[in-house]
């Protein structure tokens, strides 16, 4: 349960319709927040809308793909009526994969909108709003990805770890004007969009967290920015944060080849 009258009486969701998303809707619904939720595919986020509904709250939806033309206004446009006291943004995912030099530039270009973007168009609008407000709080979902470069996928880490140095500078920015800022960072979580990508979650030694339980780390920890590993993982932060560098990025590249099968 969080603060209603500091984080309420409206949430944004982006990225709310499964997994993490759907799980932080509940949570704030149990604790009487209403919530707009965002999310690509319509039939996930009306049946996480009708779920959070019967706990009794107001909800509304927008079946929004975040990189279409004029998304960030459409979200404007659509809360400009509400006292929105929290933001999460957790539509972050990584859209494309391969080498980065054979790879479409305008592939390349979806993964950085839709992680970097998006998310400083939102933080920027919701931003303005809690800093005159005088309270609420902004969480953005990270990824272990961000500690480190990854082959095959080093834009989506790269977004990932902008989104991290971005929160803490943000959290110095907001905290005089009583907003939160929390950057969440997420391990391996057994969530639709994970299994979608194959990874392989029964290896021995893996630490795999369920959605319900990091959304409701993240949400404890949200007045205790700028950011918070959640399912266990800080000290595999820290390890991917030393040095040498080649070393640390090598190790971990060998384990992220087990993870995926190869």
């Amino acid at each position: 349960m969080i603060d209603r009258e500091f984080y309420g009486p409206w949430a944004v969701v982006a990225g709310g319709s499964e997994g993490v998303g759907a799980s932080f809707a509940r949570l704030l619904a149990q604790s009487g927040i209403n919530l707009v939720l965002i999310a690509r595919k319509p039939g996930p986020l009306e049946q996480t809308a009708a779920e959070v509904e019967a706990l009794g709250v107001e909800v509304r939806t927008l079946a929004l793909d975040l990189l279409s033309p004029g998304a960030s206004e459409a979200i404007a446009e659509a809360t400009a009526d509400l006292d929105v006291g929290l933001l999460i943004f957790n539509a972050g995912a990584n859209t494309h994969g391969g080498e980065f030099v054979e790879s479409d530039p305008a592939d390349v270009q979806k993964v950085i909108d839709l992680n970097i973007t998006s998310q400083l168009q939102l933080s920027r609008h919701f931003g303005a709003r809690l800093k005159a407000r005088g309270r609420g709080g902004l969480m953005l979902v990270g990824s272990l990805a961000g500690y480190l470069g990854h082959e095959n996928m080093s834009i989506y880490a790269a977004a990932k770890a902008f989104s991290r140095v971005f929160a803490e500078g943000l959290w110095l920015e907001l905290k005089p004007h009583g907003v939160h800022v929390l950057e969440l960072v997420l391990g391996v979580t057994r969530t639709p969009a994970m299994e979608r990508a194959g990874l392989r979650m029964d290896l021995p030694g893996l630490k795999v967290a369920e959605p319900d339980d990091v959304a409701a780390e993240g949400l404890e920890h949200l007045p205790h920015g700028p950011v918070h590993v959640a399912g266990g993982n800080q000290s595999t932060a820290e390890s991917r944060s030393g040095f040498p560098r080649d070393r640390v990025v090598q190790r971990n590249a060998d384990a992220s080849r087990r993870l995926m099968g190869r």
